[in-house]
C-alpha cells in the first residue's frame, strides 16, 4: 500500500536532521506500528505522507504511484494534537470535514450515522465540542478521521485520553477496518497495543530506522534463551540438588509452588525430563521479550 525509499528530511537549513535514509514497506490491509522515542522522526514522516511537508531526498509511493495531491482523499489522519472546532456542533463538523474530503452531504450524513451507532454516541449530534469531555471529543475525532472511508489510515496515539472501556471499543473498530481492507499506520507509545494489534513494526531512533519486520520476528530476534518454570508437589531434596547443579534465577516459593528462570537451555526435552523427576511441571515457557523490552534494548544498543 505504501512504500518509502531513502527519505531524508532536515530543518533549519539542514542543521536539524529529522529523517535520514529512511525506508519502509507497509503491506495492504495490515496494521503497521511506527515506534520511536520523542523526536525520533515519526511525526516528520507522517507529515510527509500527508503532504504537509516534502522530503529533501527520497520518494514515497502509494499503490505504486508517486505520492501526489490526489492521494489526500484516500488518507485519513488522526493527529496526536487534535484539530476540531470547539464552538461548532458535532454534526456540522462531521458534514464539513466529510465534504472537505470530497463526500456528498448525504453520503457524509449516512456514514456519520453509521459511526455514531458503532461508537454509541447517537445523542451527541447537536452538542458543541466544548460541551464534551476529552474522551468524548476523542471519539468525534476518530469519526472525522474514518468518515470518508480512507484506504490508508494514520493514527497518532489514538488511545490517548480514553478510559479502558472506550480504548477497547476503538481498538475493536480499528481491527474491523483492517479486516475490511484498510491499511493502518499506528504511531504509539503503548507497547501493549503494538503486541495486540500490529502485524509489522518499524523502530526509528535518532532519525534512522533501527529495525523493522513482523512483530513476531522482531520479538524473536531479541529473545535470550531463557525459560520460566513452575513446579508443584516437588521433592525438596531433589530440587536442591537440581538448584546446585544449575544457575537458577529469580527463584520464588509460594503456596506450595516454586518458580524460577533457567538460562542457556541446550536441550529442552532433557531439561523437561529432569524437572518431571523433581515434581509436577505446572508451566514451562520460553520467555519472549515484550515489545516494551525490545523497544528499550533496541534504543539503548542504537
Amino acid at each position: 500500500m505504501l512504500r518509502a525509499e531513502h527519505i531524508k528530511k532536515t530543518y533549519n537549513a539542514g542543521k536539524k536532521v529529522a529523517l535520514q535514509d529512511f525506508s519502509i514497506n507497509v503491506p495492504t490491509a495490515s496494521i503497521y506500528g511506527l515506534l520511536g522515542p520523542n523526536g525520533a522522526g515519526k511525526t516528520s514522516f507522517i507529515r510527509i505522507i500527508n503532504q504537509i511537508t516534502q522530503p529533501d531526498e527520497g520518494q514515497v509511493w502509494i499503490n505504486d504511484q508517486p505520492l501526489n495531491p490526489e492521494h489526500i482523499k484516500q488518507i485519513g489522519y488522526m493527529p496526536e494534537e487534535r484539530g476540531l472546532y470547539k464552538n461548532m456542533t458535532v454534526g456540522d463538523q462531521l458534514l464539513y470535514f466529510g465534504e472537505l474530503k470530497g463526500m456528498t452531504r448525504q453520503d457524509a450524513l449516512e456514514q456519520a450515522k453509521y459511526w455514531f451507532a458503532q461508537l454509541e454516541i447517537d445523542q451527541w449530534w447537536k452538542k458543541k465540542l466544548s460541551e464534551l469531555s476529552k474522551g468524548m471529543a476523542q471519539k468525534i475525532q476518530f469519526v472525522v478521521t474514518v468518515l470518508h472511508r480512507p484506504k490508508l489510515l494514520i493514527l497518532d496515539e489514538p488511545f490517548s485520553g480514553f478510559d479502558p472501556v472506550n480504548a477497547n471499543l476503538i481498538k475493536d473498530q480499528i481491527l474491523k477496518l483492517k479486516e475490511n481492507g484498510t491499511t493502518i499506520i499506528l504511531s504509539t507509545h503503548r507497547m501493549e497495543s503494538v503486541e495486540e494489534m500490529c502485524d509489522y513494526v518499524a523502530l526509528i531512533n535518532n532519525s534512522r530506522k533501527v529495525l523493522d519486520g513482523k512483530v513476531f520476528d522482531v520479538r524473536e530476534q531479541f529473545k535470550q534463551n531463557i525459560f520460566a518454570v513452575t513446579l508443584s508437589d516437588f521433592d525438596n531434596s531433589k530440587f536442591e540438588n537440581f538448584r546446585n547443579l544449575h544457575q537458577l534465577q529469580d527463584v520464588k516459593e509460594e503456596n506450595a509452588l516454586v518458580s524460577f528462570d533457567f538460562e542457556n537451555v541446550e536441550n529442552r526435552n532433557l531439561l523437561l525430563q529432569d524437572l518431571m523427576n523433581i515434581g509436577n511441571v505446572r508451566s514451562f515457557n520460553e520467555k519472549i521479550p515484550s515489545m516494551n523490552e525490545v523497544f528499550i534494548n533496541a534504543v539503548k544498543s542504537n
